[in-house]
């Protein structure tokens, strides 16, 4: 079902449509993200922060809401990281600041619901839209990071999307094994 996350009024009756006659969810995984524009924090805008922050995080505060809210069970929560909520990178600014607040939501929201395993993963570099505008896009002088980037394209470094995400979905029970509400690497779960 289609939701636009950056219009957070939208997202409860988008769940209630989807899940009105559910009553408990075995994994729930919020991936839903936008990168922003590579650019210093200092020429950020505080609305172009703000759009970043609203699908990143608070579409995801919506929906965590309307979860516990109405099913009676929500055995695991995974939340998408990124490496860039704990290392700052020039230009990374808003995404990495909106990761951040993702990564402690997600702590919040483990401590305050103990019956759900909540686990904020960083599924490493797999090749997305994301990494085609860094790797294609942005000026690798000005932003020497992406180089990184551009390297890892096309070697097991950085997986295709297919691969990535079966991956990312072996992890998953994985997940259940550790402490809930903690921020994990899937390059080392």
């Amino acid at each position: 079902m289609p939701c636009d996350l950056a219009h957070r009024d939208e997202i409860p009756d988008c769940l209630s449509q989807l899940l009105g006659d559910v009553g408990a969810l075995d994994l729930v995984v919020l991936n839903a993200a936008v990168f922003g524009t590579m650019q210093h924090l200092d020429v950020d805008t505080i609305e172009n922060l703000t759009s970043i922050m609203q699908v990143n995080v608070w579409s995801n505060k919506a929906i965590l809401d309307w979860l516990f809210a109405n099913l009676a069970t929500v055995t695991q929560v995974v939340t998408m990281s990124s490496g860039a909520a704990i290392h700052a990178m020039a230009g990374w600014g808003g995404y990495s600041i909106s990761k951040a607040a993702l990564d402690m939501l997600t702590r919040v929201y483990a401590a305050e619901h103990p019956d759900t395993h909540i686990t904020s993963l960083a599924p490493g570099i797999v090749d997305t839209a994301m990494q085609e505008y860094l790797c294609e896009t942005v000026d690798a002088e000005k932003y020497p990071t992406v180089n990184q980037l551009r390297n890892a394209r096309g070697t097991e470094r950085m997986p295709d999307m297919p691969t990535g995400s079966r991956m990312i979905c072996d992890v998953f029970p994985k997940l259940l094994a550790g402490e809930s509400g903690r921020h994990v690497d899937i390059r080392n779960p």
